[in-house]
């Protein structure tokens, strides 16, 4: 699946209506360059699952911690170099806990992560246009995905 974003706003729709949609143990990994607009699909998730207050970015931190209706742990693994660095961080109790997890750079640690995943890869196509491309992995997010087609397609209407 492929969505075509137009502004930060759209991309932010986009991040809420997943939100919504997530469950306790969900992974949701994001890919592309800088400044393509995970922070801001990551907001948008955060506002779909009832998270007050403003996320940034954790490039500094690695990790954030919101409660929303599920707890929401926004990773970047932007800062690291090796794989091996993914391993180190103790992230197990994070990314197979009972909250949802966002991984900004995911392609940096993809072998240490689940199997089971979303992943996202965002890219620029024109100064304010990005292309989304969904890529479920496991049964559950393919329903997740059959369900934000039909909540696109009942708003579109």
């Amino acid at each position: 699946m492929k969505i075509i974003s137009n502004s930060a706003k759209q991309t932010r729709k986009v991040g809420a209506e997943l939100g919504w949609l997530a469950k306790a143990g969900d992974v949701i990994l994001l890919e592309g360059g800088l400044g393509v607009g995970k922070t801001c699909l990551a907001q948008g998730i955060a506002h779909g699952l009832g998270i007050d207050g403003y996320v940034i970015s954790p490039s500094f931190v690695l990790l954030r911690e919101y409660q929303g209706r599920l707890p929401l742990y926004h990773i970047d693994f932007y800062r690291l170099d090796r794989i091996e660095e993914v391993a180190y961080l103790g992230l197990d109790d994070y990314l197979y806990g009972g909250g949802v997890c966002i991984v900004e750079w995911a392609e940096k640690g993809l072998g240490m992560l689940p199997g089971e995943h979303l992943l996202i890869k965002m890219q620029h196509i024109a100064p304010a246009k990005r292309k989304l491309a969904f890529y479920p992995e496991g049964p559950r997010y393919e329903e997740m995905l059959s369900q934000l087609k039909l909540t696109r397609s009942v708003a579109r209407k």
